[in-house]
């Protein structure tokens, strides 16, 4: 039996755990506008699916412990599902928010809604057990390949992979050695990280508007943030001025963010790194993506550049020891456990480049189909198992000059409302353009509120005058004498005066 690899173990527990959830659903939606050929696409992503074993694998269990069971293209059950597009927003909506069954069914499933004959849109929704964010890249690319070559009557004629995904979960284990070896990988990583974390806070104090419940849920709300091609430049030099990335900038701009809204000076926020430390990996879909902590340290009142400096360090010793999977170092560091909060971090931020995923430098879609115009139909994410959630991604010019910054925060919907989800967001982006301005600013002067906010609250919230009658109080009481003369205007010891 080929066993799972760590992150998927944990993905499969949780399902285990909560049952079919859209929480770990990976959508993506495309235009398609052009003549489409609707044999040649599902014939094509049957090839992919032929191409990449992990998207037709189902995840069985024998004595309770769970395997990956590869099934034959055949046998997948897999089709692309045809509809008149009749409520296009609703009908994309519901497919993505679709619920695997992991031992059932394959991880992936696909839909087509027909808008009109030169209009599509397809869905594709994966699981997260078989794909990460940087899968996209190749799952786009030879999807292009298979439609191409099966639009032209023929099979793609594409290279055959090195490896499958199941060779990797053999072989992280190889890499990492034995428990009980003191020189394997594992044993001087997971020490490492036992060092670094000691003495971290468990769980973030954060700003939200109501206290965590036992039993989680897994829905959100998503609020965007964009910052101008100014910004976007600025921060980049930012980051290359000291020796750091745009990421460790964002990073250190959260941080001060939330330690300022009251989370202390000792934040661990997690972040991701893609795990495809071998190339023969780069062109597999597959969940490889792994969580780091990345401890910040705002103690005294530092300058920006000086939390980025101390960000920029914990990352780079975080980078080097990246194998240990973050399963795996939960599992080891077994720190006190909740059902009501992530372990070891709360808080994630991951800054995407502009060509990682599935866009281009233009804005499109990397998926190139014949004939068509092929364009990304974005949508707000609303499940997670996060506190807060941020992805950044970097917009490039046709030129590939820095175009801006576009973000989406995720907030638990059992911590925020919406609107307080919005507010962090805003004042993020606030916090991003201060520093990008002037980056010695102290955290203790930096301030977190934009100017519509801080007129919001020191003026709008702040009026209380309310209308009143115009005279003076003596001409009031005569007036009242004239419409209530025998009214009781004082009483006492048992007296009482009219007007």
């Amino acid at each position: 039996m080929i066993p799972l690899s760590f992150a998927q173990r944990r993905l499969w527990f949780l399902w285990q755990l909560d049952g079919p959830t859209d929480a770990f659903t990976i959508p993506l939606a495309l235009r398609l506008t052009g003549e489409l050929d609707r044999d040649a696409l599902a014939a094509a992503l049957r090839d992919v699916l032929g191409r990449h074993e992990v998207l037709r694998t189902v995840f069985p269990a024998q004595g309770g412990e769970p395997y990956q069971r590869v099934l034959p293209v055949d046998e997948t059950g897999f089709e692309l599902e045809v509809a008149e597009a009749a409520v296009l927003g609703e009908q994309v909506a519901r497919a993505s928010a679709y619920a695997f069954d992991l031992a059932g069914e394959i991880p992936m499933r696909a839909w087509l809604f027909a808008v009109n004959r030169r209009e599509h849109v397809l869905v594709l929704v994966l699981h997260h057990i078989a794909a990460d964010g940087w899968s996209m890249g190749p799952l786009l690319r030879d999807l292009s390949t298979a439609y191409a070559a099966r639009l032209a009557g023929g099979a793609p004629g594409w290279e055959p992979l090195p490896v499958q995904y199941a060779d990797y979960t053999l072989w992280q284990r190889e890499l990492l050695g034995a428990e009980d070896d003191p020189e394997s990988t594992l044993t001087e990583q997971v020490a490492f990280w036992r060092r670094t974390l000691d003495g971290a806070p468990e769980e973030l104090d954060l700003p939200g508007d109501r206290p965590r419940p036992a039993q989680p849920g897994s829905q959100g709300h998503t609020a965007e943030l964009e910052l101008g091609a100014g910004t976007h430049r600025r921060l980049l030099e930012l980051a290359r001025d000291h020796g750091a990335t745009l990421s460790m900038v964002v990073h250190s701009a959260l941080a001060v963010l939330l330690s300022r809204s009251g989370a202390g000076a000792d934040l661990p926020i997690g972040t991701l790194v893609a795990g495809r430390t071998d190339e023969g990996l780069d062109d597999l879909v597959g969940c490889f993506v792994n969580n780091l902590v990345i401890r910040a340290d705002l103690s005294g009142d530092p300058a920006f550049t000086d939390v980025l400096g101390r960000v920029r360090e914990t990352a780079l010793d975080a980078y080097e020891h990246q194998d240990v999977p973050f399963e795996k170092l939960v599992e080891e560091l077994a720190p006190a456990r909740s059902l009501s909060r992530h372990p070891l971090f709360q808080v994630m931020a991951a800054v995407e480049s502009a060509d990682l995923m599935s866009t281009g430098r233009d804005g499109g879609s990397a998926l190139e189909l014949p004939g068509l115009r092929v364009e990304l139909i974005s949508g707000d994410r609303q499940a997670g198992d996060l506190d807060l959630d941020l992805v950044v991604r970097e917009t490039l010019d046709a030129d590939g000059r820095p175009a801006g910054l576009q973000g989406a925060l995720l907030g638990s919907a059992d911590l925020f409302d919406a609107g307080t989800v919005e507010r962090i967001a805003a004042q993020l982006a606030h916090v991003l353009e201060t520093v990008a301005a002037d980056p010695a600013v102290t955290v203790r002067s930096l301030r977190v509120l934009g100017q519509d906010e801080l007129r919001r609250i020191l003026r709008d919230w702040n009026d209380t005058a309310v209308p009143g009658p115009g005279g003076l109080v003596p001409d009031l009481f005569a007036g009242q004498v004239v419409r209530s003369p025998d009214a009781v205007a004082l009483a006492g010891s048992g007296v009482e005066l009219s007007y």
